[in-house]
Parts: structure tokens; sequence; C-alpha cells
């Protein structure tokens, strides 16, 4: 039995950067989409920019349809003021998701960086490295924005948790016999 394909969006906030990731899962195998960055002039009005995020997100929601939408939550900075409109930022995406229907999940960058590269203390090239290998992309390929790729970490780490063994851990399975019945995408015949 084939399982069918999910997409997942990944948002990276921003007020002045949006990155933004698309990844479809089919038989276990993730994809790349889509991966680019939304530049905001800073010279526009910040709730124009604002309303530029919810457009953005709303035509990729409507374009590629996804099945997830998740989201890097903003780290705590010294700046007030910066972390406000990021905070604005982050919610405008979450609102275009949420007006579309989708479920918003919430990742640290913490638990972003954990998820791909086992550290969470790892830095956006080293990510982005790891991301190469999971994805299988061009090692040469340049990324522009690492806001881009941060977006990916995010989409990635949201099907790493939806998909984790931890989730299975808390359903009784009496064997393998009762694992692999309840589990049959998890199976690969080699």
């Amino acid at each position: 039995m084939q399982t069918p394909s999910k997409i997942i969006l990944g948002i990276d906030p921003g007020t002045l950067f949006m990155g933004y990731s698309l990844i479809v899962i089919s038989q276990q195998k993730i994809k790349l989409l889509e991966m680019s960055t939304l530049k905001l002039n800073a010279h526009k009005d910040h709730y124009e920019r604002l309303q530029l995020i919810h457009q953005k997100v709303s035509e990729l929601i409507k374009q590629y349809k996804p099945a997830s939408f998740a989201i890097e939550a903003p780290f705590f900075g010294k700046n007030v003021q910066s972390m406000l409109k990021l905070g604005r930022a982050q919610g405008v995406a979450i609102a275009a998701a949420m007006n579309s229907g989708l479920e918003v999940v919430e990742y640290s960058p913490k638990k972003v960086k954990q998820s791909i590269t086992g550290n969470g203390n790892a830095g956006k090239e080293q990510v982005w490295q790891m991301l190469q290998r999971i994805l299988n992309i061009q090692h040469n390929t340049d990324i522009k924005y690492l806001d881009a790729s941060d977006a990916l970490a995010v989409a990635v780490c949201h099907h790493f948790q939806d998909n984790s063994l931890l989730k299975t851990a808390g359903k009784k399975l009496k064997g393998w016999e009762d694992f692999i019945a309840k589990n049959p995408g998890r199976i690969q015949l080699k």
C-alpha cells in the first residue's frame, strides 16, 4: 500500500527577510519543492511589510496546498522593539496559515538545530550543510540568504518530529509484529 505524499510549509519569520520552504514527503523520502526568501523593503511602512508577509504565505498555501505549517519561534533578544516587530511578522504568517485551515506548529531555533544536526548550538552554515546531505542537494549550491535554509530546516524538523519513533513509543505495542502492523509505511524491503 502506497502512502500519499504530504507537503510541509516551513517559515523563518522576519521583518526584512522571511525565509520559506516547501518539502514533499513521499514514501518517507524528503524532496525539496521550493526554497526562497521574501525580501522586504526596509523603507516601506512596517504595516505594508506585514501585509506582504500575509499575502506571500497565503499565496504559497493556495499554490502548494500544504498539509502542515511549521514556523520558527522568535528567539529572545535584548532589543525589545526588534522582538515586537519579529513577533508581529510571525503572527501575520500564523494568521495566514490558520485562515487557510492549517494547524500551526512552532519550533524553537534550538530544537530545529538539534533536530537537523544533533547539536542545538549548531551554526547556520552547519545546518545548511546537513540539509544538503539529508535532501541530496548539490554541495556547491550557493545560498544567498540563510533565512531560506532556516525555513527548510523548520520544515524538515517538523517532518522528523511528526514521524518520531517517540510518538509511537507512547502507544502500547505487543512486540515487533504489532509495531509492523501499526507502522506499515516504516517498512522498507531491500
